[in-house]
């Protein structure tokens, strides 16, 4: 098989793509071929990793045209057509770049961001956005006599978005992102749901009229490619889809009274 990389860095004129010849044995990741090629081929190419266990969403990356975690990627089911994606209205980075799925695993940085290094993009824009949902607990009773209990259905909605990782794959997958750089973003509109839900949350109206703009709860248009491609499972279709409900739900109670 062949492992084609997309390199850039300071002082190239263009982009380029690298292509490494191995074997793929049973189980052999994305991420693990990637090492492969620093170890044996190239030590120069850059990309980022961290617990290479799906938990910290640090090696997010276009594979195949679709952002995935390298860490549980495995070559040779990617080769055997048996993680086949299509994306809605995906506009994904690359150009016409030649590559036979069958023979070829394609590595591409994260779209939507730019690239500093080889498969190392700039998340600044992706935490920008996260930092301002203001993801920090704010209490409704902030002494409590005893611990804050939870019915279990609210803790199994709160599950559905306390998974994220933030590892920005859905961000990439997203077309509005891709043309809107002011939309606020799958990833980071599905964690302020997460408090807008929170029976503990003493902002929860607040928090639900932050992103009620054409840039939050509005710009999105319900692609669903962020659910596709979330590694956790985390629905932020679904999320800003209830958002909106909800926003719409407190108008005509406004416009009723």
């Amino acid at each position: 098989m062949r492992l084609k990389v997309f390199r850039h860095r300071q002082g190239m004129s263009e982009p380029r793509y690298d292509t490494f010849e191995m074997e793929a044995a049973p189980g052999m990741t994305v991420l693990s071929a990637l090492f492969k090629i620093q170890e044996e081929f190239d030590d120069s190419l850059a990309f980022r990793y961290s617990c290479r266990g799906a938990v910290c969403g640090s090696c997010a990356m276009l594979i195949n045209k679709v952002p995935r975690l390298a860490c549980r990627t495995q070559l040779m089911p990617l080769l055997a057509g048996e993680q086949e994606i299509s994306l809605s209205g995906y506009p994904a980075i690359g150009g016409p770049v030649s590559w036979d799925p069958k023979e070829d695993v394609l590595v591409e940085p994260l779209p939507h961001l730019p690239v500093i290094c080889d498969l190392v993009v700039d998340m600044t824009r992706f935490f920008a956005f996260y930092r301002d949902i203001d993801p920090v607990f704010s209490p409704l009773d902030p002494d409590p006599e005893k611990e804050r209990l939870m019915d279990p259905s609210d803790v199994r909605e709160l599950e559905l978005y306390t998974n994220c990782i933030l590892c920005g794959a859905c961000f990439a997958a997203c077309p509005v992102d891709a043309k809107n750089p002011r939309f606020s973003g799958p990833a980071a509109l599905a964690s302020l749901y997460r408090f807008c839900i929170d029976p503990r949350e003493g902002r929860r109206i607040e928090r639900l009229k932050t992103a009620d703009t054409p840039d939050g709860w509005w710009g999105c248009e319900f692609h669903a490619n962020c659910r596709q491609v979330c590694p956790r499972g985390v629905p932020p279709i679904v999320a800003i889809g209830q958002a909106r409900q909800e926003i719409k739900k407190q108008r005509k109670e406004g416009e009723e009274m």
